[in-house]
């Protein structure tokens, strides 16, 4: 059930969108406020009838909803799907503050109340793997399963040349479009707000973090991916009572673009442990 939000959409809320063959989903925006916060959260609805799984996406540093197109659409088969805008991001309005990734937790768990989300499989990709963690430690009666796509920092690889590095190199092997993504979004958020955020990227410690994860934990990453090694990956599956990990064959690090398909088969799994 989805209660009413700060702005209601121009669309009417209680009615879901048809989807025709080749067209794209139709999502449905809200504008919420928490915390003197904003996000802007984008609603795909699923099936009608029986309980069906509530999937969150969280995206990365820089980024927005716009990555996850492909991912939710597919999800959205399954259940209802919320990709969330973070502040500062995907065109929100820009916090006066530096926020950690504990006041993101906070905050998009206080989004997802507002919206009538009681639990949820919480996605999350690149720094967004460290928001999902945080509200799995923060919030566990909020999260039922955590994806975590791409996640970062690998501490071996610690400081900011080196992420830059692998950035630019995977920025070779994504699609044309996936690229397009990215630097539009980078653009959107902006200089400033990225260079406020990524120390807090970089301080995050998310293997110390998610090992006081209880819930289901699935860890995914591209097998061309330069930014999340799979040892590492391997090594945060295994840190958690019960941790898979998934390896997309021939994909780079936005593997919920480029290999939506088998990350959305993982995360379906994953739901139904």
């Amino acid at each position: 059930m989805h209660a009413a939000t700060d702005q209601p959409p121009a669309a009417e809320p209680a009615r879901r969108p048809m989807h025709l063959p080749g067209m794209r989903p139709c999502l449905t925006p809200r504008i919420v406020a928490a915390g003197g916060l904003t996000s802007h959260v984008y609603l795909l609805a699923g099936p009608a009838g029986s309980p069906r799984p509530v999937f969150v996406l969280l995206h990365g540093i820089g980024m927005s909803h716009r990555y996850y197109r492909r991912l939710q659409a597919l999800l959205a088969r399954h259940g209802d799907t919320y990709a969330v805008d973070l502040p500062g991001f995907g065109g929100t309005p820009t916090p006066d503050r530096q926020l950690s990734v504990a006041d993101y937790a906070a905050h998009t768990a206080a989004v997802l109340e507002k919206m009538g989300v009681s639990r949820a499989v919480v996605v999350g990709h690149s720094m967004g793997t460290q928001f999902a963690t945080e509200l799995a430690v923060q919030r566990p009666d909020l999260v039922s399963h955590v994806a975590l796509l791409g996640p970062v920092v690998d501490p071996t690889r610690r400081t900011v040349l080196e992420q830059s590095l692998a950035l630019g190199l995977d920025g070779l092997k994504e699609s044309p479009l996936g690229n397009a993504i990215v630097f539009t979004d980078y653009i959107r958020s902006g200089l400033r707000w990225y260079l406020t955020e990524l120390p807090v990227m970089m301080g995050y410690d998310l293997d110390a973090r998610l090992a006081l994860v209880s819930q289901p934990v699935l860890v995914i990453r591209g097998s061309r991916d330069p930014i999340a090694p799979r040892d590492w990956c391997e090594k945060l599956a295994a840190t958690v009572p019960n941790g898979t990990f998934l390896e997309i064959p021939g994909k780079p690090h936005i593997v919920q673009h480029g290999g939506a398909a088998g990350t959305a088969a993982g995360i379906l799994g994953l739901a139904r442990a």
